[in-house]
């Protein structure tokens, strides 16, 4: 039995922060499910600039859609709802086994619109119906206009995906959001069960503070916040509030750790899923990450429900000068900024490869 499969029984999904037309038709997603326990995956701009970027396997795609007078915005989300939507048929027997709560795929609303909500609200209502997937979340930053537009979009029936979220208040702020939808849609007679997660990001905590902290506390700082907010998950989860939502047939929003690459290349790659290891929670990891895991990672114990020594690291961290609030702040920003450059850079990439095919193959058959 590999790390992979010991943290599926363990209850934690496992799910692939990647997607690429050639992993879907080379088998290989499919492999990783039945190899590796793999059972959703997630995306974002800069996962589909590098796929669009990288490779030929989207050129007749852009090629003929570039002829039909599709192009921009319009043309990716035809193309990513393509891969994604095949990638949902291959979950969609985990979803239906698990009632809807595993078995998800992932995408982005336009990082452009990530301080208007009423934009935000309108895109991931347009999205969700243009796929027409029961498994496809729809990823919402958690910004400050994000967690009004995450309320709106659960009351409309919208999956979400929140995204962006760095500290225990921001995690607090889009659970509230995410209560908050389903309660009106309760009190509107709708039907409550609108699945929905809190994707944390962590390694970027410590790659801000690498080169500001002792050695002592190097690499501590990303654990510390996960612990943290997986104390405030579990409190949510057996809370008066939420067991009347429960009660009244809602699905628990679940705590997604995202960003659990390293970025020192002196911590093992596995460092991270090692470290986040916990029940009813999801970790979503780049295929290094997963490869590396699954032939070296070893599980060391489970996540303590209490937060283990978080408020004692963190509060190491503060005594060094770290001011943890402002930092979340500043990692949301640069997070909403590198999503707008990698769109940006992707709505470049799919213009200048639909022109470049649109003239060989208009060479091609002028020769």
């Amino acid at each position: 039995m590999n790390a992979t499969t010991r943290l599926h029984e363990l209850g934690q999904s496992l799910w692939l922060d990647n997607i690429t037309r050639d992993l879907l038709s080379s088998g290989t997603l499919k492999r990783y499910c039945t190899d590796f326990s793999v059972t959703g995956l997630t995306s974002n701009p800069t996962i589909f600039d590098e796929a669009i970027k990288n490779s030929t396997a989207y050129d007749e795609a852009l090629h003929r859609k570039d002829k039909e007078g599709q192009n921009g915005e319009q043309l990716f989300f035809k193309l990513a709802l393509e891969d994604l939507t095949e990638a949902a048929a291959l979950f969609r027997p985990v979803h239906e086994a698990t009632g809807g709560i595993d078995g998800w795929v992932s995408l982005e609303v336009s990082p452009l619109l990530a301080n208007d909500a009423g934009a935000t609200v309108e895109a991931a209502k347009r999205l969700h119906k243009q796929a027409r997937c029961s498994n496809l979340f729809i990823k919402i930053p958690g910004t400050r206009a994000g967690v009004e537009a995450i309320e709106e979009s659960i009351f409309a029936g919208v999956p979400v995906n929140v995204t962006l979220l760095f500290s225990c208040e921001q995690y607090i702020a889009a659970a509230d959001a995410y209560c908050r939808g389903i309660q009106r849609r309760i009190n509107a007679r709708l039907d409550p069960k609108i699945a929905s997660v809190a994707s944390i990001f962590v390694s970027r905590w410590d790659k801000a503070v690498m080169d500001k902290v002792s050695p002592a506390l190097r690499n501590r700082l990303g654990i510390a916040i996960s612990g943290q907010v997986y104390k405030a998950y579990r409190e949510r989860l057996a809370s008066t509030g939420w067991r009347k939502l429960a009660d009244a047939g809602a699905l628990s929003q679940r705590l997604l750790w995202a960003s659990t690459g390293t970025k020192d290349p002196q911590l093992p790659q596995s460092y991270y899923i090692e470290a986040l290891a916990a029940p009813a929670t999801i970790n979503t990891v780049p295929e290094k990450t997963l490869h590396a895991f699954s032939k070296e990672g070893v599980l060391r114990g489970i996540m303590r429900e209490d937060g283990g020594d978080s408020e004692t690291v963190l509060a190491g961290f503060a005594k060094a000068g770290v001011d943890i609030q402002a930092l979340a702040a500043q990692l949301q920003l640069e997070g909403a900024q590198s999503f707008t450059k990698s769109w940006n850079d992707l709505m470049a990439v799919i213009a200048s490869k639909s022109e470049q095919l649109h003239r060989s193959r208009g060479s091609a058959l002028g020769s």
